[in-house]
């Protein structure tokens, strides 16, 4: 029989395989009751690794599953904050950079307060927010439909005044990030808009904490080869990294 925290990782597991389990289904998998799985879910859901749906749970990696803003940021925060620091130092004074919407961007513009003469067209609501004081940084943001899981503005409204610009360094957020199948999100709107970041950039530049890698959502943004330069956290495996260089992109490990 599988201790309490094998049993969860058993779970989670199955979930991320699977992208949805029954409580039946999960309580063959591990060996218990189904009382006994059901109060798993439950306080697996409250420490935001999985979601409870009626009868089972999905994978919150699930492909056309979005988790909430608030739910994901704090998730992985220090491998968040070491990515944004290594990003903020490709920045030069005088550039025009773009911030995708998303938690680890976000890191990003607190990072970016000690930076003069700069330009950051941005889609999310929380960056605008961080950077609305910054009389040392011109800010705009591109308007458009504000999808409230994300923060993020999206649409053809975006990608119209996405349209308008062009930028030095567009940093970019993904849900998904696979060798074979590139670069993903659940939405398909969100994923047009992230297209046009790519569009407009002279350098793309992913941002990703490894909890991505091998994860397929519903959209896709691009291919593998369309970026540039990949920052992730050092809990990527090497054998991955190897692979992304190999294709040639730009890979820093923090």
């Amino acid at each position: 029989m599988l201790f309490e925290e094998e049993r969860k990782k058993r779970i989670v597991e199955f979930l991320e395989k699977h992208s949805r389990g029954s409580v039946q289904e999960l309580s063959q998998e591990t060996g218990v009751s189904e009382s006994t799985v059901r109060r798993d879910l439950k306080e697996l859901e409250e420490e935001k690794l999985l979601k409870r749906t009626h009868g089972g749970a999905v994978s919150l990696q699930s492909v056309n599953f979005e988790a909430p803003y608030s739910d994901k940021e704090d998730r992985f925060l220090e491998e968040k904050q070491r990515i944004a620091y290594k990003a903020v130092e490709m920045i030069q004074e005088g550039d025009a950079i773009l911030l995708d919407a998303g938690t680890t961007t976000l890191q990003i513009a607190k990072e970016l307060k000690n930076i003069s003469n700069i330009k950051v067209i941005t889609n999310s609501i929380m960056a605008l927010n961080e950077l609305k004081d910054c009389r040392n940084i011109e800010v705009s943001i591109t308007g458009g439909i504000l999808r409230p899981d994300t923060m993020a503005f999206v649409g053809p409204m975006t990608e119209h005044s996405l349209d308008m610009v062009r930028v030095d360094i567009a940093f970019l957020a993904t849900n998904g990030l696979d060798l074979q199948e590139g670069i993903s999100t659940p939405n398909m709107l969100e994923a047009a808009t992230k297209r046009k970041m790519i569009a407009i950039a002279k350098k793309v530049v992913l941002l990703a904490d490894h909890s991505k890698i091998g994860q397929v959502s519903f959209c896709k943004v691009a291919d593998i080869t369309e970026i540039d330069y990949l920052i992730m956290d050092s809990g990527a495996p090497a054998s991955f990294i190897q692979k992304f260089k190999e294709i040639g992109v730009d890979v820093t490990l923090v």
